[in-house]
């Protein structure tokens, strides 16, 4: 085994056992919390923190693996995620509501930034350890990309076990232990360069990247929005009001995380592929895009407009659609944000494009609480549908010849 698959194998083990936990905490604090009466408004608000967290995770988490190396932050992230278990597992049930809501979103607050600073870290790894070109490139992501789904599809499978068999606090310990042996494995394998550079000395240069990646980062804002609207909250009230049981609900939340991931991990034999790696890989995305604009249209119209003896088939049938189809356009977005990135700073890039993924989740999920809120499901597809279309605009603006039309460096 070469050096650089060696640190890809370890990186990639190392995040998707931090996904099964990223995955399981969510349906932990879901569920539990829905048990206990509160609105979907409500266990939006649960999460705001981690998602806005993220997006300063991600910003300077690129910087600071560019500046002290990959596995640092690797290390960091693993870290903070334990002591958000540990913290979420000191949760009294006598404590009143609103004392509850703070603890957990304070506790929420610090996995969000565990989970973007090892996915910044981890992502950047690859661009690390990358030696053979696009078409490796873009292998290496997907599969990194479509499997780290699928665990974290696992992972709201086990949490809604692990809170129906095992109980809260029980279960937030049994993971603070499995990241403890996976911070040691990162800690005394990894090489502490991997990935430093010399890193940008100022705001502007930080932030100022190019219009590629600026177009890249706008399209995330509103692609993962587009996901989180119906994701987070929506979906799962709305199955859970349908008379499905607690481990059904995860469950298929479960198997359409992992479904996903799937089509992700082989979205390098659905597109047309290029040697220069962006010419026919751009107009891929442009085309995915819009097809899977038109999916949560036709679901609101549907649920709308005609008396459905089982919508709740109907919506899912249709989601698990919307699945494949987002999981192309997801992973194609994944590779070209590292096809545009620059070699040197691939972190910061990243770090850059991934801060925006977290502000649109976060977009997503005020809107999941307050459109599921307002006016059910069907709102909250609208809403992904409008989002979707955003997304496709930006698309419809990136270059497809290596950065030479919108002034591209590097």
């Amino acid at each position: 085994m070469t050096t650089a698959l060696r640190n890809y194998a370890i990186v990639t083990t190392s995040y998707f056992l931090f996904t099964l936990t990223d995955g399981a905490i969510r349906m932990l604090v879901l569920l539990h919390f829905y048990r206990l009466g509160y609105t979907p408004f409500t266990l939006a608000t649960l999460f705001l923190l981690y998602e806005t967290a993220g997006i300063f995770a991600n910003a300077f988490g690129g910087w600071l693996a560019v500046r002290f190396g990959i596995p640092r932050m690797l290390a960091c992230g693993l870290g903070l995620q334990i002591l958000g278990l540990v913290m979420l597992s000191a949760l009294d049930p006598a404590w009143g509501a609103t004392a509850a809501v703070a603890w957990v979103v304070c506790a929420q607050g610090l996995a969000g930034v565990a989970k973007d600073l090892t996915k910044t870290a981890s992502k950047s790894a690859i661009k690390a350890s990358s030696q053979d070109g696009a078409a490796q490139l873009f292998r290496w992501v997907a599969w990194f990309t479509g499997s780290k789904n699928a665990t974290k599809g696992a992972g709201f499978f086990v949490g809604g076990a692990l809170l129906q068999f095992v109980g809260f606090s029980p279960a937030l310990w049994l993971m603070a232990g499995m990241l403890l042996f996976v911070l040691v494995l990162v800690w005394t394998t990894l090489p502490r360069t991997l990935g430093k550079a010399k890193a940008s000395t100022s705001f502007r240069e930080l932030f100022a990247k190019s219009p590629a990646i600026n177009l890249m980062a706008a399209a995330r804002i509103f692609m993962f929005g587009a996901r989180d609207v119906w994701f987070v909250v929506g979906l799962p009230v709305f199955l859970y009001a349908s008379g499905w049981q607690y481990l059904q609900v995860s469950g298929f939340l479960a198997l359409w995380t992992i479904g996903y991931g799937a089509v992700q991990a082989a979205a390098p034999a659905l597109v047309r592929r290029s040697a220069d790696g962006l010419s026919r890989e751009v107009p891929e995305a442009r085309r995915w895009g819009a097809a899977l604009t038109v999916i949560p249209v036709v679901l609101a119209m549907l649920l709308d407009g005609f008396a459905l003896p089982r919508p709740d088939l109907v919506l899912t049938t249709g989601l698990c659609l919307f699945g494949v189809v987002f999981a192309v356009i997801s992973s194609l977005h994944s590779y070209l944000i590292l096809a545009y990135a620059g070699s040197e700073k691939a972190a910061e890039d990243v770090g850059f494009y991934y801060a925006a993924n977290a502000g649109g989740r976060l977009l997503g999920i005020v809107l999941s609480g307050a459109l599921a809120q307002a006016g059910g499901m069907i709102a909250c597809l609208w809403g992904s549908a409008v989002m979707l279309l955003v997304c496709w605009l930006f698309t419809m603006l990136l270059p497809t010849d290596n950065g030479k039309k919108l002034g591209m460096t590097g």
